[in-house]
């Protein structure tokens, strides 16, 4: 068995993830990260491929007839023609909720930067600015108490739940809007209920034609001035410019995004200079937890997939 793993390097940059799961398994060859102009190079002589990011359409597809599997360090699979796939009898898998616990944790990692604004006030400190109080305190912004404040969610799967019980172990009151309605005693919504009564927001759905840009200028108008909107989901769920707009207008409070609709994103994205948007790169998913699930997880798909041979 020839395993070629395209961009190993998105999921372990620092070299701290055990591989042992798919040496085990067969040849291994590993790629930090493969661009499109060698992967038919590269995957040529493969019976499995392991991607992240790369993508692999119907005519790269067509072109590696050795190919009988692909896996992905990933859950979302768009990055491979699934159609062209299954015509050509190739396997495709993937990793459902791996980085639930880490995820719902970065939702509240952004929602505490704006409620208790740590950062910009240890920055001050260490700026001198305690030291030259005149009291024995000082805040440059008022600190946010999340008791009693309600968290809307749109999309209520394992990390939706999730960032339920925390919000509710903060005291928080939940409210829910999703395409199918949830079976527990979660207060369900209408989406422009959601918009109007929510002091934070929460994006948990998975980026259909129905929620492409959700987060719109229509949206953004019947929200609250103190609403605050966390998306660690899909960039594209956002209209980017239209948020722009409205926090430099301060039209709502704030944003903490940890995905943008192009990563890397272009410098002129108008997200990158918006007033009181605070943004990661792409890290919910990277705890060393999370990574470590992601590929134990992946490498097992694959052995069972080997196993379905005999």
């Amino acid at each position: 068995m020839k395993i070629a793993l395209l961009d190993s390097h998105t999921v372990s940059p620092d070299g701290d993830i055990d591989w042992s799961g798919f040496t085990s398994l067969g040849e291994c060859t590993f790629y930090d990260r493969t661009p499109p102009a060698l992967l038919l190079e590269r995957a040529a002589d493969a019976d499995a491929l392991i991607i992240n990011k790369v993508v692999i359409n119907a005519a790269s597809i067509a072109a590696l007839p050795k190919c009988r599997y692909i896996g992905f360090f990933a859950t979302g699979m768009n990055n491979v023609d699934l159609d062209a796939a299954r015509a050509a009898g190739i396997t495709v898998r993937n990793v459902p909720a791996y980085s639930t616990p880490s995820v719902a944790q970065m939702v509240f990692a952004h929602i505490l930067a704006f409620a208790n604004r740590v950062e910009s006030h240890s920055a001050g400190a260490r700026s001198g600015k305690w030291s030259g109080a005149s009291d024995f305190c000082y805040w440059d912004s008022p600190i946010t108490e999340l008791d009693g404040l309600t968290l809307g969610i749109i999309g209520y799967g394992a990390i939706g739940k999730a960032v339920a019980t925390i919000a509710r172990a903060f005291g928080m009151r939940v409210i829910v809007h999703t395409r199918t309605r949830p079976n527990d005693d979660v207060e369900f919504v209408e989406r422009d209920e959601l918009f109007r009564r929510s002091d934070f927001i929460s994006l948990h759905c998975p980026l259909t034609p129905e929620t492409d840009k959700i987060i719109n200028a229509r949206a953004l108008s019947l929200m609250k001035p103190n609403a605050v909107i966390i998306n660690t989901g899909r960039g594209p769920l956002i209209d980017e410019s239209a948020l722009a707009d409205a926090l430099n207008s301060g039209r709502i409070a704030g944003a903490g995004l940890d995905v943008l609709s192009r990563e890397p994103p272009p410098a002129d994205n108008p997200l990158l200079s918006a007033k009181n948007c605070v943004i990661t790169p792409h890290i919910a998913w990277a705890s060393k937890a999370a990574r470590t699930r992601l590929v134990a997880t992946a490498a097992n798909n694959l052995k069972e997939w080997i196993n379905s041979l005999d």
